[in-house]
């Protein structure tokens, strides 16, 4: 248990992250979701998802699907919920409307809000008016003290109105878990909209009716929330409700210190999986967004963040959004799959990219057992070669140490499912050697491995580099510089410039589509 909360017993801390389903879960939105899901874990307590789904123009069900889907995918399980339920839901806004009517009816009954049927036109003549005179805008309190019957006259009118609350005028302060005291003037405050009738309610009423009615005893949001914080406690103070304890995250910000965007890298949880970031690698990166337990260590699974997180230890500035760390916490959790796993993670990538695809076969039991079995094997798009996911394997295998995201498999490997490489002969040439001596280097290479039996990787190696040792000689180069025969070998194999090493990809490759390459090669320095 935290020793700021030591007054909070055991498995009595309740959370909620509650987005609003009008964009795909953002990283913003997942690293408040985690530190919350943290937090309760850690002190035993409840994590609520909550749907804040009244903007009605903006809400989309397919939103809400990605925000659940996401969570879950990092890892993030909630205990009270739409999709779970829980004894305090219902946990969509949406499906809360009479709630919020019977609070807004008691703080209308009891003079702590008012009917305000002000129109657009002129609230905003009033705001252009008080910004002309330097002053900033909020609202006069021109609707604050009508009358019953004018009131009643207006409604009956079918005038439009607003539901404002009636801001006392003072000061407001709270501890705020992360950053301290803070304090606000509410007499710079105009009387603010909490509904824009009986079945509207804007966020900061709605909020904290909810936060009431769940039983949420600590709100763990991002820093932009703190100034809805003194409104929501006046409210509170209004409905005789208890004060949550806050603790306001710090924003998330790109390398150049400027509001984080999508040229910084970042966007939606959706797509960093897309892009083959692994959950584990999210969450190790999300997590160090404004905490730091101390020391050197980096690398730190859901377990480990559970058992070492603490607000206390969340920072104040801002947390600085940077990729290229993300992409090496995802190249060490790449590294720590199983080959097997690896594989079944990057072949969507490989088909995706239409170099392989699925085939779906069918398999009789012997008769004892009857039935049949449905399982998949893979064609090699451009030859219509079967290939195995054994092969698979391999071929991701070489890769495994290079890759920063799984998406990157397809264009690392597509060379082993192709029927023909396109690349420019200057490719083959290795420092300054000239068409000859790269024919010879290729043709070299053509009667060695024509002759060879013991296709293997180990093999492979023994002979060709005691042979490179020697021919960098015969050509009067460089005396054991192998890469005079090894390398125009790697460039034949794969036609790239950066592979894995030419034994493992010949091996892969097999004996006749190897010599085939070399052969290729030839031909296109003799062009």
């Amino acid at each position: 248990m935290d020793p700021e909360f030591k007054f909070v017993k055991p498995g009595e801390v309740r959370v909620r992250f509650a987005p609003s389903p009008t964009g795909f879960l953002h990283i913003g939105g997942a690293r408040t979701a985690l530190f919350n899901f943290l937090f309760a874990r850690k002190n035993r307590g409840v994590f609520v998802l909550r749907i804040e789904d009244t903007d009605k123009e903006r809400v989309k069900p397919e939103y809400e699907r990605d925000i659940m889907e996401s969570l879950r995918w990092l890892g993030i399980e909630w205990d009270e919920g739409p999709d779970v339920g829980g004894k305090y839901g219902p946990y969509r806004q949406s499906e809360r409307i009479e709630i919020y009517k019977k609070y807004l009816e008691k703080l209308l009954e009891e003079g702590k809000a008012y009917y305000c049927f002000c129109t657009p036109e002129e609230l905003e003549a009033e705001r252009q008016y008080l910004l002309s005179i330097g002053q900033a805008p909020k609202y006069s309190g021109k609707c604050r003290n009508l009358p019953k019957e004018m009131v009643e006259k207006y409604k009956k009118e079918g005038k439009s109105f607003v539901i404002r609350f009636k801001v006392p005028q003072k000061e407001v302060e709270f501890d705020d878990l992360v950053r301290g005291k803070i304090k606000f003037d509410m007499s710079l405050s105009g009387d603010f909209v909490i509904a824009r009738n009986f079945y509207s309610p804007l966020y900061n009423f709605a909020c904290v009716v909810d936060d009431f009615e769940m039983k949420i005893t600590h709100v763990i949001r991002a820093e932009e929330h703190i100034s809805n914080t003194p409104k929501q406690i006046l409210l509170q103070e209004a409905l005789g409700f208890p004060r949550p304890l806050y603790a306001h995250i710090p924003l998330i910000l790109g390398p150049d210190r400027s509001k984080l965007s999508k040229r910084h890298g970042a966007t939606s949880i959706k797509e960093y999986r897309k892009q083959g970031y692994l959950p584990e690698a999210l969450i190790n990166f999300m997590a160090f967004l404004g905490w730091n337990p101390g020391g050197d260590r980096e690398f730190y699974s859901m377990n480990s963040l559970i058992k070492e997180f603490s607000l206390e230890r969340v920072q104040k500035s801002g947390a600085v959004f940077n990729i290229k760390k993300l992409d090496f916490l995802n190249g060490f959790y790449i590294r720590q799959k199983s080959l097997e796993k690896l594989a079944e993670l990057c072949i969507p990538y490989l088909i995706e990219a239409n170099l392989i695809k699925p085939q779906f076969k069918e398999r009789e039991f012997p008769p004892a057992y009857g039935g049949k079995e449905i399982f998949t094997v893979y064609k090699i798009s451009e030859t219509g070669e079967e290939i195995t996911f054994e092969t698979l394997k391999k071929i991701v295998g070489i890769y495994q140490q290079r890759l920063k995201k799984l998406s990157e498999i397809s264009e690392l490997t597509d060379f082993f499912f192709k029927k023909e490489l396109k690349y420019e002969r200057s490719l083959l040439k290795w420092k300054d050697m000239n068409d000859e001596e790269i024919f010879k280097s290729l043709d070299k290479l053509e009667n060695l491995l024509s002759k060879i039996d013991d296709w293997s990787k180990e093999n492979l190696e023994k002979v060709l580099m005691e042979e490179a040792r020697k021919f960098s000689e015969s050509i009067k180069r460089e005396a054991g510089d192998r890469g005079y025969l090894l390398w125009p070998l790697r460039v034949a194999l794969t036609g790239k410039e950066a592979s894995a090493g030419p034994f493992e990809i010949a091996e892969i490759l097999g004996k006749e589509k190897t010599l085939l390459r070399i052969k290729r090669a030839k031909e296109l320095i003799k062009s």
